[in-house]
């Protein structure tokens, strides 16, 4: 479909580019190209690839200079911060004053100036992969644009207008990335939600954000828009790409019919938007997950995305095309900005390839796309590391004796070379060994093969997966940063690494930490480009997160080392505060539960307002391969502990509903190891219970990036909480 998308839209698109802003000797040009797509067209029917490089010519020459004539003037003369200019706004359509100082004096880019160069540099470069009916297939940067620009022109025709949005309901895919970017050169907003949401959840965003246009990839997404529209004054119309609508609907639109709108729309009128834009006007919005109430708007600017996509990529190690072309694979929500800002906006400024994962990538499916695909850095958040890690230790405990003593035999001798000498290149012989006779070859099994960087953000990390993957001598990468620092304002690297540690400042960006205590613990504040521009339409919010200074209060509390490195010790919202009024912060206290007792897989620790701890635990169990949701099976791990301390168990219900002695003992054991290294006894767990269920985002424990949702947990388990102290009035 995106092959016939790009054939019958492309010739039209080069026509009238080339013939109205003709440079010297652009008919010659323009025939050569005319040739070419009729090559593509006629001669080359069935060839999979979508690549405009596939076995012909393409002057990449008048093609960038045609670009250049269409894109803005150097933002040299035109005035980004005015003095009536805030650093903040709450308005869709406002400006803000950038953060531009000697620290980050670079020149403000809009997202299709950033794109125009990549044009010029990397136009024939494979930029995505995708699978259709089991073959990948390719487009390349000179594609990619021409899709968006027609999927700009189809967004005018359907009637969007300025600082509206497009709204994209769908799993990650070309689609998903054209029409982002084509939002943006249309003068609208991009805005993600999350496929798992609710009719509800999608009708508090659509409406808020004033989408004018919905995109959708399947019927299920589809139904929940047609149940919501009634209460969407802003909506003109939705398209959907993946499954074709049940019946003929009025304002609904296929993908191809959404593009052959756009033939409607010359390309003059494109380019007038385009020209008009400016580098300190909002392009992005990111909801929050709604941890602790109703989503927030974040809004970034165009400013935001591209010098976050430059600097903040450039902290990681990512490599520009002329070095080496990144490969990455799409899976994780494009409606979160760490997905977005790595896969969508990072990939255009460096030229990545950039592959989509299916739709089921997280019920089995990605390590499959990763075999195949072999990317050369990878992003995932905690809670896939640790399905990974949990994936490898029940094939591991399946395998033969001989086997299995080889790889924990290689992943010891490696994991103690790691942690000894982490900034070491010259490793033991034993080591080298291990690496070369086993663990190359579970890299290889994982799709790991080539990756040079291996990034985790979103959530802390358990000390456990860390050393787990340290041992396969994959070095886990963290970032730090938030929506509103449009992702990573804080980087690990090959050559910025330190374990445990969040890795240092992006270059051009502060950090000050505020409040601290005698251990050098405070609130983390950070300045800087990547700063947001306000909460959409929450004024109030705004202005608790951005002081007077623009620096903006994360609400996360950390520490910084003698060399700068960061370290996460909580968040202030989350610090509880006992009936004594000691300030207690969860975090470390219930990674020390999980890290002393292998078999929980989630900890919660509660006692705000109350006159002691207390804690909820879940076990570990595998996950419907279907679903992704919790069974009732414990996974290997958890039974492996389970006949260590001498009991039978295979699932959560014999443990739980027959409240397994040998099971318990141990666990209340351990949590008495963990009260031993407390600091003082206000910091003991006194009470605990295991609940019969994990936690997952179904359940409304978890939220779309597996963050806990404290808040609703207090809420679906009052009873058994009531139940810890109501036995202490007694």
């Amino acid at each position: 479909m995106l092959e016939a998308l790009l054939l019958r839209s492309a010739s039209s698109i080069l026509r009238t580019v080339f013939l109205n802003r003709l440079p010297s000797g652009g008919p010659e040009c323009v025939r050569k190209l005319s040739l070419n797509l009729r090559y593509q067209q006629e001669v080359r029917p069935n060839v999979k690839s979508s690549s405009l490089t596939d076995g012909q010519t393409l002057s990449k020459e008048p093609l960038s200079h045609a670009l250049k004539l269409s894109t803005p003037e150097k933002v040299k003369d035109a005035q980004l911060n005015p003095p009536e200019e805030a650093l903040w706004t709450t308005r869709a359509d406002g400006r803000v004053r950038l953060r531009i100082d000697p620290i980050c004096s670079q020149t403000p880019r809009t997202v299709h100036q950033m794109f125009s160069a990549t044009l010029e540099k990397y136009g024939d470069l494979s930029a995505m992969g995708f699978k259709r009916q089991g073959t990948w297939e390719h487009i390349s940067y000179t594609q990619y644009y021409l899709l968006a620009r027609k999927a700009a022109k189809g967004f005018l025709k359907l009637g969007l207008e300025r600082a509206h949005s497009v709204a994209i309901l769908a799993f990650n895919s070309p689609e998903w990335f054209f029409s982002a970017v084509g939002a943006v050169f249309a003068g609208g907003i991009i805005t993600g939600i999350y496929t798992t949401s609710s009719p509800e959840a999608c009708q508090y965003i659509a409406y808020d954000c004033r989408a004018n246009i919905i995109v959708v990839d399947t019927q299920k997404q589809l139904e929940k828009i047609l149940k919501i529209w009634k209460h969407l004054p802003h909506l003109k119309a939705v398209v959907i790409y993946r499954e074709a609508p049940p019946t003929r609907m009025p304002s609904v639109y296929t993908m191809e019919e959404l593009m052959e709108l756009g033939n409607e729309v010359p390309e003059e009128a494109l380019d007038i938007i385009i020209n008009a834009q400016k580098p300190n006007q909002c392009c992005t919005l990111v909801y929050t997950s709604g941890t602790t109430g109703n989503p927030k708007g974040v809004m970034l600017s165009q400013d935001n995305i591209t010098w976050t996509a430059r600097y903040g990529s450039q902290a990681g190690d990512i490599q520009p095309s002329e070095i080496q072309q990144e490969v990455v694979v799409s899976y994780l929500p494009l409606s979160h900005i760490a997905a977005q800002i790595y896969d969508l906006w990072t990939g255009i400024q460096w030229g990545a390839q950039v592959c989509f994962a299916e739709p089921d990538a997280l019920k089995g499916s990605l390590v499959n796309t990763l075999r195949e695909v072999e990317p050369t850095s990878h992003m995932g958040v905690p809670r896939v590391w640790e399905k990974i890690m949990e994936r490898i230790r029940e094939v591991v405990a399946q395998s033969g004796f001989i086997r299995r003593k080889m790889l924990l035999w290689a992943m010891s001798v490696t994991l103690e070379q790691n942690l000894t000498c982490p900034s070491s290149d010259l490793k033991p012989f034993t080591t080298r060994l291990a690496d070369y006779l086993v663990l190359a070859k579970v890299r290889q099994a994982l799709g790991f093969a080539k990756c040079q960087k291996n990034f985790y953000g979103a959530a802390p990390m358990t000390a456990e997966t860390q050393h787990f993957f340290l041992g396969l001598n994959i070095r886990l990468y963290a970032g730090y940063g938030l929506s509103e620092t449009s992702g990573p304002h804080f980087m690990s690297s090959p050559y910025n690494y330190r374990l445990y540690s969040s890795g240092k400042v992006v270059p051009g960006c502060r950090v000050k930490l505020v409040n601290e205590d005698a251990e050098g613990i405070g609130e983390i504040c950070l300045w800087g480009r990547t700063i947001f521009m306000g909460y959409l339409n929450m004024e109030d919010k705004t202005c608790e997160a951005i002081d007077t200074e623009g620096w903006l209060h994360t609400g996360d509390t950390g520490r910084l080392d003698a060399d700068g490195f960061l370290y996460i010790t909580g968040r202030l919202k989350e610090l509880i505060i006992t009936a004594g009024g000691e300030n207690v912060p969860p975090v470390p206290i219930e990674e020390a539960v999980k890290t002393e007792l292998p078999v929980i897989s989630n900890a919660m620790l509660i006692g705000d307002q109350r006159k002691f701890l207390s804690m909820l635990l879940t076990l570990k169990c595998t996950l419907d391969p279907g679903t992704f949701e919790p069974t009732d099976n414990l996974t290997e791990q958890a039974m492996e502990f389970c006949q260590r301390v001498g009991s039978k168990a295979t699932t959560v219900s014999e443990v739980v509903g027959k409240k397994d002695e040998a099971v318990y003992q141990a666990i209340g054991e351990g949590i008495q190891r963990v009260n031993m290294n407390a600091a003082a006894r206000p910091y003991h767990i006194q009470k605990w219970a295991i609940l019969e269920r994990d936690f997952s985002i179904s359940g409304g424990e978890l939220g779309p990036t597996m963050k806990l949702k404290r808040l609703a947990v207090l809420e679906k388990y009052k009873d058994v909480i009531e139940s810890f102290y109501q036995e202490q009035k007694k």
